[in-house]
């Protein structure tokens, strides 16, 4: 009973330090050029995901940059809302943006934001994939 009670703290001890390890602040995201081809897709059912940074950076708590190409009406996801504030700009095709409840028509330049936990989605309306850069950002 002794050998298996040491055991058991042993292990909870060393899970504990590798679940503490595994918290530790993230790396800072370096000064960087970061090429297209140097990153990976993931096919996805709505089209093709694409992460390009995420991390810490000297000014924010996290930051993702990505860019989404959907399929002829697809969307990734219905409106939504996050902790993070989100810039999204339309690179190709024609799409509608929803922004707390106003669905607007958009296509290649349109920016849109969200603020913090305000609701919003895109969806693609056209009959060719439609391309978006998305960047989102909690700052400390």
């Amino acid at each position: 009973m002794l050998m298996s009670c040491k055991r058991r703290t042993l292990l909870q001890t060393l899970a504990g330090g590798v679940l503490l390890g595994s918290s530790s602040p993230a790396a800072e995201i370096p000064s960087e050029l970061v090429l297209v081809k140097d990153t990976k897709e993931s096919s996805e059912p709505y089209g093709a995901l694409r992460l390009i940074l995420q991390g810490e950076t000297g000014q924010l708590k996290s930051l993702t940059v990505g860019s989404m190409q959907l399929r002829p009406g697809q969307a990734p996801h219905p409106p939504h809302s996050h902790p993070e504030e989100e810039l999204i700009l339309v690179t190709k095709g024609e799409c509608e943006i929803n922004v707390e409840g106003k669905t607007s028509k958009a296509g290649p330049g349109t920016v849109m934001y969200a603020a913090s936990n305000h609701v919003h989605g895109i969806s693609n309306t056209s009959g060719s994939p439609m391309t978006f850069y998305f960047f989102k950002y909690v700052a400390k």
